[in-house]
């Protein structure tokens, strides 16, 4: 009788702290948790400027050789054409990707 009562409250004293646990993640309990979170905010400034070189992937952002009179932009002539990066517009040579204007979307 000794020997069941000792491995009773060994068991219970074992069992205690998971009882607790599990009692705190219950959904109507409420439990708060701190968390700090920090976020890194990255600023790009327009690196855009007339006589620079566009790569090839920014070059296939073209827009449609129909489409300039939609943004008011002037048709580009032999050899030209517009290409919308972020929310700018510009007159690239075809060729050589060099940038010969600037638009800004209206």
């Amino acid at each position: 009788m000794k020997k069941l009562f000792a491995v009773l409250l060994a068991a219970s004293f074992l069992a205690a702290p998971m009882a607790a646990s599990a009692d705190q993640h219950k959904p109507g309990r409420h439990v708060t948790i701190e968390k700090t979170v920090t976020k890194k905010k990255i600023v790009e400034r327009n690196r855009w400027a007339k006589g620079n070189k566009l790569s090839r992937a920014e070059r296939r952002q073209t827009v449609n050789s129909r489409d300039f009179r939609r943004y008011k932009l002037r048709e580009p002539h032999r050899g030209e054409q517009w290409v919308r990066v972020d929310n700018n517009f510009l007159l690239v040579s075809a060729a050589t990707g060099l940038i010969l204007s600037i638009a800004t979307a209206r």
